[in-house]
């Protein structure tokens, strides 16, 4: 009962592909790479999901239900975390990860993703573009001492996630807060320009955390093995969408956040001025960081799909 779409068809070849289709090389029970729970090619429909890196790929199965088949383009580094995951050799976190498990319910995770400015350090691996027309980066600025100009610095973003529960439906959500004050590339100014960059790029205001962000078209949220691998948005020149923000390793879902995305196949994405949020270890202090923002109207988002629905 696999579904080989067209586009991993032409990845993996028709021989593979009929090989498939016949059963020959169906695994029977798996794990979900989305929802993370099992399923069986012969009692379900499944979808081959076929992860490409710039030098491997690694073709795995989901609940049709979940995602349609697919082709996914991941970097590297993010498929030898898919493969880790797969053969089971990442089980053991490290500690500065252990909060991230359930029982707790709200989990937070730096990114790679940054801003530098334009004299920033050299930047980290894999950055990500900043949803910026003027420039695909920005920058924050660091205190400096009187009469000096302020030192550009890197700023990472914070990924927290969490249930939210929208009037009556609890919802997978992301919230996005960098460590540092956001500026545009180029900007003479001192103020946080984190919201309005945002802004300029389809996120809308948020009021009132009773009623669902709208989409945004083109962006896209990236799971894999239960994994939040990164936010996916539109690449500036068309084709396919590139990572705004990734993890520097697979950030794992609790089962309730995987449980509410496999229901509405969709993540609410809450974005904050660096400050605004701060690390809140339980989904109540989370709804109520997000609650005063959006009173204070210092609060974006989005709905996004999974990436490929």
């Amino acid at each position: 009962m696999l579904d080989v779409s067209d586009d991993v068809r032409a990845e993996i070849g028709d021989e593979e592909a009929d090989r498939l289709l016949a059963g020959d090389n169906a695994p029977g029970a798996y794990d979900c790479t989305s929802c993370r729970t099992p399923g069986n090619t012969e009692q379900e429909r499944t979808s081959t999901v076929l992860f490409v890196g710039q030098e491997t790929a690694v073709l795995a199965f989901a609940h049709a239900t979940c995602v349609p088949s697919q082709v996914v383009a991941v970097s590297e580094d993010q498929l030898r975390g898919a493969v880790r995951s797969i053969t089971g050799e990442d089980t053991a976190q490290p500690a500065a990860e252990a909060s991230y498990a359930p029982p707790v319910p709200a989990a937070a995770h730096a990114a790679t993703s940054y801003f530098p400015g334009p004299a920033a350090p050299a930047p980290a691996p894999s950055p990500a573009p900043v949803p910026s027309p003027v420039s695909p980066a920005a920058g924050s600025h660091a205190s400096a001492p009187s009469g000096h100009a302020p030192a550009p610095q890197q700023a990472v973003l914070g990924v927290t996630s969490g249930v939210v529960l929208v009037g009556q439906e609890a919802c997978a959500a992301l919230v996005v807060e960098p460590t540092a004050p956001i500026i545009r590339p180029g900007s003479i100014g001192h103020g946080d320009e984190f919201l309005q960059l945002l802004s300029e790029q389809g996120f809308a205001p948020v009021v009132d955390l009773g009623r669902p962000p709208a989409p945004n078209p083109g962006w896209s949220v990236l799971l894999a093995m239960g994994r939040l691998h990164a936010v996916l948005m539109p690449a500036p020149g068309g084709g396919r969408p590139v990572a705004w923000w990734q993890a520097h390793s697979p950030m794992p879902l609790s089962e309730g956040w995987r449980s509410a995305v496999g229901r509405s196949q969709k993540v609410l994405v809450y974005a904050a001025a660096a400050g605004t949020i701060g690390t809140q270890p339980r989904e109540d202090q989370l709804r109520a960081a997000l609650d005063r923002a959006a009173a204070r109207g210092a609060l974006v988002g989005a709905s996004m799909p999974l990436a490929g629905t």
